[in-house]
C-alpha cells in the first residue's frame, strides 16, 4: 500500500473515532478545511509542523500517525 492512502486512511479513522467533521478536525489543528480534506483525499501529505500537530491533536505518535507502528502511544 502506497503511503499515501495509508496516511489518509488513518486520518479518517482517527477524527471518526473522534466524531468530528473534517472542518473541526482542521480547526482544532489549525489549518484550514480544505487542506485538510485533501490531506484525507490523499492528494497531499502534511509538512513537518502540520505533521506534528495532527499527532498532537488526536493524542498519538508519529510513528503510529506514519504506520510505523500499532501502538498509538510510547
Amino acid at each position: 500500500m502506497e503511503f499515501k492512502d495509508f496516511f489518509k486512511g488513518r486520518l479518517r479513522e482517527l477524527r471518526k473515532e473522534r466524531k468530528e467533521t473534517q472542518a473541526q478536525t482542521a480547526k482544532g489543528v489549525g489549518m484550514s478545511t480544505r487542506y485538510y480534506q485533501n490531506l484525507e483525499l490523499g492528494v497531499n501529505l502534511p509538512g513537518l509542523e502540520h505533521f506534528f500537530a495532527l499527532a498532537d491533536y488526536f493524542g498519538v505518535s508519529l510513528d503510529y500517525l506514519a504506520g510505523r507502528t500499532e501502538e498509538r502511544k510510547k
